[in-house]
């Protein structure tokens, strides 16, 4: 399994309603893509509270690397994906993207 982790700085002055409407068009792409998995977002609630402005972001699960590149290049991805970074502290510099790969359970390291 991929998890494709991403965090998001978002402008000062984007509103939370924006936010929503951004991770809701997210949600839309869920069963669209055979792979995917599941998508998880929303705002951090780390009682470390070391997010360096990182606030929102969102994780993807794959089946693997496949899935996740056809994600990618998947219309609906890449329309979600010029919003997010529109939104974005410093445009793709307020963007970081972490993809990892996970066992699943029952599976070896």
């Amino acid at each position: 399994m991929i998890r494709h982790i991403v965090l998001v700085r978002f402008q000062p002055a984007v509103s939370s309603a924006v936010i929503d409407d951004l991770f809701a068009e997210l949600h839309q792409i869920e069963g669209k893509l055979p792979g995917l998995l599941s998508i998880t977002s929303g705002r951090s609630e780390s009682p470390e509270r070391i997010e360096r402005g990182y606030l929102h972001g969102f994780v993807a699960d794959f089946s693997n690397w496949e899935a996740l590149e056809a994600y990618q290049q998947h219309p609906d991805h890449k329309r979600f994906g010029a919003r997010l970074v529109a939104h974005a502290e410093g445009g793709l510099d307020g963007i970081l993207v972490f993809d990892l790969p996970a066992q699943t359970e029952g599976s070896p390291t």
